[in-house]
């Protein structure tokens, strides 16, 4: 039985790899997952499409992250026409949210249990999370978010920010007391709120446009 790749294998011809459930040929050298991702994205774009959903060893990766150096032995890879570059983003931004969200709950305890120090390190390494989701909005065609919720994108992002700001400053308030107690608190009833709204006004928006694909709109 053939090793797993670990990122610098011999051969490319020991990685299975397709796109759009067809089997690529991969060129020699290609057998790390960034030059096959590169390779598979290059295809894509040379037929009007971008990549919208890649698994490795059947597990999804997250586009928007960079990547690891994993072993693997498969890749399977789904792209999308560029006129659907919406639903792309929707769908970069409702990751980029999740991992926001996953970060806030793992920190309602870990805050906790570390002194205010790390505590604080914690809190401030969310909040640099937390404008990513809004800012991948803003990429939106203006005339998608008049039909989903009557304004623009630009006036959403505007608040959306406005909205972290305010967060931001009132959750540092809490790092100011020194209780990881309050900061634990804040992080449940400011942050996660927050990020649990604009997941759930994200999928709205996916229901919406996807609608929209299927009826050829």
């Amino acid at each position: 039985m053939k090793a797993p790749n670990n990122g610098i294998m011999e051969s490319a011809g020991e990685i299975s790899v397709s796109l759009d459930f067809e089997p690529v040929r991969l060129p020699k050298g290609r057998v790390s997952l960034t030059a096959i991702r590169s390779y598979l994205e290059t295809l894509a774009l040379a037929n009007q499409r971008v990549l919208s959903e890649v698994l490795v060893d059947g597990s999804a990766l997250d586009l928007s992250l960079p990547l690891d150096s994993r072993a693997f032995q498969r890749i399977d890879a789904v792209s999308v026409p560029l006129d659907e570059m919406p639903l792309l983003l929707l769908i970069t931004a409702a990751q980029q949210a999740d991992r926001a969200r996953e970060s806030v709950e793992a920190a309602l305890t870990l805050v906790l249990i570390n002194s205010p120090a790390t505590a604080h390190e914690v809190w401030w390494n969310i909040a640099a999370q937390l404008k990513e989701p809004v800012l991948t909005l803003s990429l939106m065609p203006e005339n998608l978010c008049r039909n989903c919720c009557g304004i623009t994108f630009d006036k959403l992002r505007r608040w959306q920010l406005e909205h972290i700001a305010v967060i931001v400053r009132r959750v540092d308030d809490a790092c100011k007391s020194e209780d990881n107690i309050q900061l634990s608190d804040a992080l449940e009833k400011l942050v996660l709120p927050w990020l649990e709204q604009l997941t759930d006004q994200i999928h709205l928006w996916r229901e919406a446009i996807s609608a929209g694909v299927r009826l050829g709109a």
